[in-house]
């Protein structure tokens, strides 16, 4: 009888929802009847994703991000410390019962404040057969403040010393971090460039229901406001909004707005109650989101890594509002994509409800702008992953 294969995958989830959907794109692939895959994850959503058989979760102790360095729990009311403590002892004693033969880390190399180093140390130790896998986007921050960062926290030492293998989920040629970063060789030498992720891509049939429910069928076009996660979103959403009641007449496109869960009551609310006057659907959550952006005919964001992922998979445009603050991140990448002709967009610092209005008409006038690019992109990620998986189990 063929044994089962263990996979135990990391994800600290503090803010937003990118890491466990990679996660879990990353985890549905891999899975079948001979591989086991267990999740560690902070994230309060886990429990609203289907989970396909050979997939389960350990939950952690949720903890919310206040700056770059402060976590407070997200719930129970005791010293960060504890909360801390709590999570670093349940990641380990899950590893020590589990037994992986991979451990796949998403983004922090050590883990939130180092939580999972006690764990990478016991697996060299105890269990030296297991990989040891670093999952990173392509793009991190602007280079000066990532080389500080790793420099001051011993990141560079810990990808040397604790890992296996690194995969960076993006293409070498738009983003290329080894450079960028300052990587060493002995580092260097582990990176395989996996390119982005891909996600489900839905039936016609229901991309077409989404696309009636939300045009009465009349031929209008869609627009997809989405703010990922939505912890940061309520700016791009307040202007888009503004935009909307400037308007000396109906605008000719429909809007459905996905504020996040993460965004703060007050403003959900808020947003919520204006897109009602407004006659604009409003959700602060959306299950399926694969369909409703495969039946936009255009989606607005802020270029988070996932939510671009989930958007070129459907080969949908789209028209980024990049923060920039506290990470250049989403602006880099929609510089990137912009380059590569494959998404459009507006920088901070010019967004406003005119500039938004003109880039709109834009776009949706001049369809297949972008469309020649987008269908020749190839997004490689879980191929290359299912690919190194094979050679760590021949």
């Amino acid at each position: 009888m063929k044994s089962c294969y263990n996979i135990l995958m990391y994800s600290h989830d503090t803010y937003g929802l990118g890491h466990i959907r990679r996660t879990m794109a990353i985890a549905s692939h891999l899975r079948d009847p001979y591989t086991n895959i267990l999740i560690l994850t902070g994230s309060t959503l886990v429990g609203r994703f289907s989970l396909p058989d050979r997939i389960d979760f350990v939950r952690i102790p949720g903890m919310i991000k206040k700056t770059n360095e402060e976590y407070l729990p997200l719930s129970i009311k005791i010293n960060p410390e504890h909360v801390l403590d709590i999570r670093k002892n349940i990641i380990k004693c899950t590893t020590k019962a589990f037994r992986p033969h991979l451990f796949i880390v998403d983004k922090e190399p050590l883990g939130l404040k180092k939580e999972i180093l006690p764990t990478l140390k016991w697996l060299r130790r105890s269990l030296p057969e297991t990989r040891t896998i670093l999952g990173l986007r392509d793009i991190m921050d602007e280079a000066s403040v990532i080389k500080n960062d790793w420099e001051e926290k011993g990141i560079y030492t810990a990808m040397d010393e604790l890992y296996s293998e690194i995969w960076v989920y993006g293409n070498r040629e738009f983003y290329d971090p080894v450079q960028e970063y300052c990587i060493p060789e002995s580092i260097s030498k582990k990176i395989t460039f996996t390119g982005y992720i891909p996600r489900r891509i839905p039936g016609k049939k229901a991309v077409q229901r989404i696309k009636k429910k939300y045009t009465d069928n009349n031929g209008d076009k869609l627009v997809v406001v989405t703010a990922g996660g939505g912890g940061d979103g309520y700016t791009m959403m307040n202007t888009f909004l503004s935009m909307v009641e400037s308007a000396n007449s109906p605008l000719p496109f429909k809007i459905v707005f996905i504020t996040g869960p993460f965004m703060p009551r007050r403003e959900r609310d808020e947003i919520s109650e204006r897109s009602k006057r407004l006659g604009v659907r409003a959700w602060h959550f959306y299950r399926r989101m694969e369909e409703i952006l495969a039946a936009a005919d255009l989606v607005v964001s802020m270029g988070g890594y996932n939510t671009v992922c989930e958007i070129l998979t459907q080969g949908t445009d789209s028209l980024i509002i990049p923060r920039e603050t506290p990470r250049k991140e989403q602006l880099i990448r929609a510089q990137v994509l912009h380059a590569q002709n494959l998404a459009d967009y507006i920088p901070w610092e010019s967004f406003s409800p005119q500039t938004l209005r003109k880039k709109l008409y834009e776009l949706l006038e001049r369809p297949r702008r972008y469309q020649n690019s987008i269908s020749r992109f190839q997004m490689t990620g879980l191929d290359i992953i299912s690919q190194r998986l094979e050679t760590f189990r021949n």
